[in-house]
């Protein structure tokens, strides 16, 4: 996560306390989880592990955001070359139905706790995800117009049933692709 140190068989010491933060954060959640929990995972006491953060909630924005930023550019890799929006908007719904699906993604855990943060908090995550959001309305937005279909209740309902199918979805009967072709037919998205 950290630019200065691409070297992840070598990480460096901040990069291990906002890993062990990360996992602490999707295992516990935002309010179970406490400096200290973070500073034992490490090995480190409260006072060094200031040294690497400013505090829980800037740590747990840091990660939010990563974990968004490196979602949004999954996904606009993923779509990169493709023409035709609505092959486009397929693409991009295709990636994050997998990131929201992977067991090892943290975007899932750190939304489920958006209402557990303190409000200072909660103005930056949903700045930061208002932000990720409009890749998608763009890519709505890009769509030939449909009579009825109102682009902004089309993308949230879109982004609605894409980041609950952790919820729902169930490893066996359909594979990921079959599940991304029922939401891609529900709202007629062309692949």
């Amino acid at each position: 996560m950290n630019a200065r140190h691409p070297d992840k068989s070598n990480p460096s010491r901040e990069d291990e306390v906002v890993a062990a933060a990360a996992a602490l954060f999707a295992e516990r959640g935002y309010a179970a989880t406490s400096i200290r929990d973070i500073g034992e995972r490490v090995g480190l006491l409260g006072g060094s592990l200031y040294h690497y953060i400013k505090s829980k909630d800037a740590l747990f924005v840091r990660i939010h955001d990563a974990a968004l930023q490196a979602a949004e550019d999954r996904i606009r890799a993923a779509i990169e070359g493709v023409e035709e929006p609505a092959a486009r908007l397929a693409r991009a719904c295709r990636v994050l139905l997998a990131i929201q699906l992977d067991p090892a993604s943290l975007t899932m855990p750190l939304m489920n706790d958006f209402r557990a943060v303190p409000d200072s908090v909660r103005v930056q995550l949903v700045a930061r995800r208002d932000a990720f959001e409009l890749l998608f309305a763009d890519l709505v937005n890009a769509l030939p117009p449909q009579p009825g279909r109102d682009p902004a209740i089309y993308r949230i309902l879109l982004l609605a049933t894409l980041n609950s199918a952790s919820e729902w979805y169930r490893p066996g009967r359909l594979t990921l692709d079959e599940v991304a072709d029922q939401i891609l037919g529900v709202y007629a998205v062309g692949s």
